[in-house]
């Protein structure tokens, strides 16, 4: 590597270990929020604390948690990818309509249908925003009411009923392991699978570099836009793979499914601690922070607060967190930069 290339890469490594340490007390931080609104809620009720409770949580944020993983990897690369909720509609309406007009399906292929509609999805878009250059926040809105649109088009006085649904596929989404929903469970070790490729695989970490200066990340060799684009590909797929638990789950889709899960998603993500700006936050605070989202909604049921307080909290939250982020960083900054200016002054 040059010495321009070291020079270049220097400040985001160092800006990034520092985000890192940020990020992992961000994450006991969120833990410790999520802890103390169930300990007050179930004082306020103790049926809070009841199993069937907490399986309805676990359940409920399921989605929103698989989602916000994919969200991450784009966020992370400083893009944004607001299409998840239409593709994961139209994976989950694709995936009925295939067990609607088959008299024997294969589950795995209804899997394989759902993540091969959401893969596709984040392709079109990861290969516009990577080759056009226009800026993913247009390219994914415009997605959005692209997929809506197409949805609404096929789904046009269709339902899918439950009937069409096979009594096995219904499982995952009401029976569990171990006192956990297997609809729980699944986005569990994906999220656990994507921390630990995001911490130990080169390629992944490469979408940290990305984010804290892609020129310096494309001085340093790193393929960039190839970088981007698989990490649509990756999000477009797993909302693919949301679609196929939403159908699991509710055993019936319309044109409506998924509707207004994206700015949830994204509300994950930042309050979990990924950074809107880039460059850094883990998926594993973004889970977090889809928990966090959820126990708030129910704890609000509970206390007789109307539920439409749950959207003005997120809002909130997103912009405290915004605020937050960007004084740490600002700060964080200004100390390297003195830092090293202190060392070369030596």
């Amino acid at each position: 590597m040059s010495v321009v290339n070291e020079i270049s890469l220097s400040q985001p490594v160092k800006t990034h270990r520092v985000a890192e340490v940020l990020s992992r007390a961000r994450e006991l931080a969120i833990l410790a929020v999520i802890l103390v609104i169930f300990a007050g809620t179930t004082i306020k009720s103790h049926d809070f604390a009841h199993l069937t409770s907490i399986q309805q949580l676990f359940t409920n944020g399921s989605l929103f948690l698989l989602l916000a993983v994919g969200e991450t990897m784009v966020i992370v690369t400083r893009n944004v990818d607001l299409s998840v909720g239409s593709t994961l509609g139209i994976s989950a309406f694709l995936v009925g309509d295939y067990f609607t007009h088959n008299a024997h399906p294969s589950l795995v292929l209804a899997f394989v249908i759902g993540m091969g509609v959401g893969a596709f999805c984040g392709a079109v878009i990861g290969f516009i925003v990577t080759v056009t250059k226009v800026p993913s926040l247009v390219v994914s809105l415009a997605a959005l009411y692209i997929i809506r649109g197409i949805l609404n088009i096929i789904g046009l006085g269709v339902q899918i009923e439950p009937t069409a649904i096979p009594l096995s596929f219904q499982k995952i989404g009401f029976e569990s392991w171990a006192g956990l929903p297997w609809i729980f469970l699944i986005p569990v070790v994906v999220t656990l699978l994507v921390a630990f490729s995001m911490r130990s695989f080169r390629p992944m970490r490469e979408l940290y570099a990305i984010g804290s200066n892609p020129a310096a990340a494309q001085l340093a060799g790193v393929p960039v836009a190839r970088r981007v684009f698989t990490a649509f590909v990756i999000s477009g797929t797993l909302a693919g793979l949301g679609g196929v638990l939403f159908l699991s789950e509710f055993a019936t889709v319309n044109a409506t499914a998924g509707t207004g899960y994206e700015l949830l998603v994204v509300a994950s993500c930042v309050i979990g601690g990924v950074a809107i700006f880039g460059g850094s936050g883990t998926v594993i605070g973004a889970a977090l922070g889809a928990i966090l989202l959820q126990i708030i909604n129910q704890a609000l049921v509970v206390v007789n607060v109307s539920p439409f307080w749950d959207s003005a909290l997120a809002g909130a939250l997103i912009l405290v967190t915004v605020s937050f982020d960007r004084l740490l960083s600002n700060r964080a900054s200004l100390a390297l930069r003195l830092k090293d200016s202190a060392a070369h002054g030596k």
